[in-house]
């Protein structure tokens, strides 16, 4: 029995011992690379760690309630969060948006002989719902960049079409660029010198088995004519300069 034992206890030591050989191998993750190319993975990671939190800080500061930091640095979080990041909570309010909001454009053009005209309004919500029907995978630009740039308008803007400070007036750069997107893959047959904008809003009809009223009757909203710089077109500035400077 104790040579049994013995021999038992020998062959569990050879298994244990021969193991770690067994289970060593090449390393891998940032372990194979080089030293040099370890700090730089760590630098990355840490870059990219840094950047996460502080934006998760600042849409945390954004939808959290007035507070001592949010009043100090409105401005900084404001420029932050919008409008690429603007968060809302309309999806969760008691009652959702019920309306159908169409934007619209139309264009002042210069031909080759010096003649101008203005173009039909050209829906350009309804190129975006085009685009999205029948498609498994739309894109977020389709879905939401000119609903969410038109209603980022709205809201920093008074019923005459006034901006309220900074926010009002960054609406209205981001606005001209979308449009001016949308629009390049118009032949207008000239160079757009102004473009001006409308809103057809109109609520949702009521379900047949609903008894509420509801007036489906079509609200516009007309902007002012703004006039089209290079900063508006797309790579219209490069370093910091418009296109021609």
């Amino acid at each position: 029995m104790d040579a049994y034992d013995d021999e038992g206890g020998r062959g569990e030591r050879g298994e244990a011992a021969g193991s770690p050989e067994t289970a060593d191998g090449p390393p891998a993750g940032i372990a194979a690379l080089s030293l040099p190319y370890q700090v730089t993975a760590a630098v990355a990671l840490a870059v990219v760690a840094v950047l996460a939190c502080f934006h998760v800080s600042m849409v945390f500061l954004h939808v959290a309630p007035s507070n001592t930091l949010t009043k100090q640095n409105g401005e900084a979080i404001d420029g932050w969060v919008y409008p690429e990041f603007e968060q809302n909570w309309k999806l969760f309010a008691p009652n959702p948006l019920q309306q159908n909001i169409s934007v619209q454009v139309r264009a002042e053009v210069v031909g080759a002989g010096g003649t101008r005209r203005t173009t039909d309004w050209i829906d350009l919500s309804a190129e975006d719902g085009a685009a999205i029907r029948g498609s498994l995978l739309p894109s977020h630009t389709e879905q939401n960049e000119l609903r969410r740039g038109w209603d980022f308008y709205v809201n920093s803007h008074n019923d005459k079409n006034e901006p309220n400070g900074l926010r009002g007036r960054l609406s209205e750069r981001y606005l001209r660029r979308i449009v001016m997107q949308r629009l390049d893959a118009h032949a207008l047959g000239g160079k757009v010198e102004r473009i001006q904008l409308r809103s057809s809003t109109s609520a949702v009809s009521a379900p047949p088995w609903s008894q509420e009223k509801i007036d489906t009757r079509p609200f516009l909203r007309v902007v002012p004519w703004w006039k089209v710089t290079a900063a508006d077109l797309p790579a219209g500035v490069r370093d910091g300069k418009e296109a021609g400077q």
